[in-house]
């Protein structure tokens, strides 16, 4: 098991993607960023989620879409160019008690360009050095990378992560056959939201998963869908309304 806690409560891109501020907090702050993961934390958190890609001289860091806010795209960009924070000063600045679910964004670059550049490589020194002192889970919908970390980096939890509206009945077996420890879901893919007749019940597709040996993470309920995923027996769910969740599920 992954998580101790069930369900864990891990804050998506830190205090969550467009999430409100907390009453005084201070300003608002950028998602991906340092600001946003202390944030998580004080509200109660003990994992957040953060999106890392590669840039142009090789260097990583957070970013979730593959464009800068002025329309250029990051692994055009050298590290301080992008004015995003790289990963490294991230792990560095954030106490290790914090678990981080680090979901991996590779580029259209990594199709061509040489082994040694491409995400994974790049990214696996810095996910051994920094296992050694802190949780990590690696997620990403790019199943490739998610097998080369699996071959070089054991001891460090794997989820394939699917897309919007992305059959149940196809991402457990894949994740499974992948030999993978999560799987990691849209709440478009469950049901509530698009109700599919083909559709198992939640509770027997995660019931699969478990026996399957995964744990099961759902991103992004809201407040009100939260306790159905823990009743459903998710093991974790990756939030935008930290509050709001924490309030429903505990």
């Amino acid at each position: 098991m992954i998580f101790e806690d069930t369900p864990a409560v891990i804050g998506h891109r830190g205090y969550g993607a467009g999430a409100p501020v907390p009453p005084g907090a201070g300003p608002a702050v950028a998602e991906n960023t340092l600001p946003s993961l202390f944030a998580a934390v004080g509200a109660g958190l003990s994992w957040v989620e953060i999106d890392v890609t590669r840039t142009a001289d090789d260097d990583l860091v957070l970013r979730h879409d593959p464009t800068v806010p002025d329309g250029g795209h990051v692994v055009d960009l050298p590290a301080t160019a992008s004015g995003l924070p790289r990963l490294q000063e991230v792990f560095a600045e954030l106490p290790a008690d914090v678990a981080v679910d680090v979901d991996v964004k590779t580029v259209l670059d990594d199709a061509v360009d040489e082994p040694s550049r491409r995400t994974g490589a790049l990214l696996l020194p810095v996910l051994k050095r920094e296992a050694r002192r802190r949780r990590l889970l690696v997620t990403s919908f790019d199943p490739s990378l998610l097998v080369f970390l699996r071959e070089e980096l054991p001891g460090v939890p794997l989820g394939l992560l699917t897309w919007l509206r992305f059959p149940l009945w196809h991402a457990v077996p894949a994740a499974a056959g992948l030999d993978l420890q999560a799987v990691a879901v849209h709440t478009g893919s469950c049901g509530f939201e698009h109700p599919d007749t083909r559709l198992r019940p939640l509770e027997r597709c995660v019931d699969v998963a478990h026996k399957a040996g995964l744990d099961v993470i759902a991103w992004c309920p809201t407040a009100e869908r939260a306790p159905a995923y823990a009743a459903a027996g998710f093991d974790a769910m990756v939030v935008n309304d930290i509050p709001g969740v924490l309030a429903a599920v505990r």
